[in-house]
């Protein structure tokens, strides 16, 4: 942490075709690695790291793929989404806190299919990043 830096929470989520850690893991790895390049931070930046998944992945831990990014002194910890009818299955959420700094935005990070999941920051994102 550096003078004038807050806490901030950042959202992500991104989906997978099959249950399996080979798509688990790449898949956690892609979101993770967005997230801190599109938010510019570095691994000594983020305080925790809090993973779901939907009931119908249960082959891998994200945390794991986290772990294999360099994240071994975070504390992480994953959990079960909420078994919502209807909702999008196939789904890792992550939900990260780091310091930044105050005057930075943070970048929600929406992948894949999980992409229907917040349209309003998907779109918003989109229209920040230079072409």
């Amino acid at each position: 942490m550096r003078d004038g830096d807050i806490l901030r929470g950042i959202r992500g989520a991104t989906t997978v075709e099959h249950d399996t850690a080979d798509e688990i893991y790449p898949a956690t790895e892609e979101l993770m690695a967005e997230i801190l390049q599109r938010n510019g931070l570095d691994t000594r930046d983020i305080v925790s790291v809090f993973f779901t998944c939907t009931q119908d992945l249960v082959s891998a831990f994200p945390a794991v793929a986290a772990r294999r990014l360099g994240l071994q002194d975070v504390p992480l910890i994953c959990s079960q989404e909420i078994p919502v009818p209807g909702s999008l299955g196939m789904c890792i959420r992550v939900l990260l806190h780091a310091y930044v700094p105050r005057a930075r935005a943070v970048r929600h990070i929406y992948l894949r299919e999980a992409k229907s999941l917040r349209t309003d920051l998907v779109e918003a994102d989109e229209a920040a990043t230079p072409s």
